[in-house]
């Protein structure tokens, strides 16, 4: 993926989901084709394949399972995401926490598979452990902000710590990002994008929050 970039989340939220979910990733490649900013989604499972071979913007799944093809009724398999068109994954959300060996069991075999891994971090030191497994990103959300009115960037120090743990080029933060602002704020101290959710897919005028959002690049 090219960076800056921003990823948004549609977790499960009503709006978000089936036609509405397509509708909402076409508004998203139709900002980044306007703005030239770099934007990704990650809708809901059972919407991924329409999705991804509708949009020409990255496509993200909200989890997969680290199992191989065959007996593993109910798990999301990496291959079907690969087969069906899926650029990556997120893993370790906040609200789908796995442990560090399902974590480096999963980016072993999305690194076999070429898929792109955002792997989240409720704090720099869990994400330098992260990192040490790995992934493509590392995404530093406190639980605490998730979805509340108090973005990440209102705590620079996080954001420092984490540039500093593991490095520049590796690292986006997300939680309580809502504004241009908040965006380029968690540029200067050094992250390469952001997470975001609510903040869009909530939003009474998504298509007005994601420019207000790319005005922050």
């Amino acid at each position: 993926m090219n960076f800056p970039i921003i990823i948004v989340n549609f977790k499960t939220y009503a709006g978000a989901v089936a036609a509405q979910a397509l509708d909402m990733a076409k508004l998203h490649a139709k900002v980044a084709k306007k703005t030239g900013v770099n934007f990704a989604v990650a809708p809901q499972l059972l919407d991924l394949r329409m999705i991804a071979s509708e949009v020409n913007i990255p496509v993200l799944a909200q989890h997969f399972d680290p199992v191989e093809q065959g007996p593993f009724t109910g798990h999301v398999s990496p291959y079907a995401l690969k087969e069906i068109g899926v650029r990556g994954a997120i893993l370790n959300h906040a609200e789908r926490s796995i442990s560090l060996e399902l974590i480096e069991k999963s980016l072993e075999m999305a690194r076999n598979l070429g898929l792109y891994s955002v792997v989240c971090a409720n704090d720099p030191y869990l994400a330098k452990a992260i990192f040490e497994l790995d992934p493509d990103l590392v995404a530093v959300e406190p639980p605490e902000l998730i979805g509340g009115d108090v973005p990440v960037t209102d705590k620079p120090q996080v954001i420092d710590d984490a540039v500093a743990m593991i490095g520049k080029g590796k690292v986006i933060v997300g939680a309580g990002i809502k504004t241009g602002k908040d965006v380029q704020i968690a540029l200067q101290h050094g992250a390469v994008g952001v997470l975001v959710s609510s903040g869009v897919v909530k939003s009474p005028d998504p298509e007005k929050a994601l420019f207000e959002l790319a005005s922050g690049l």
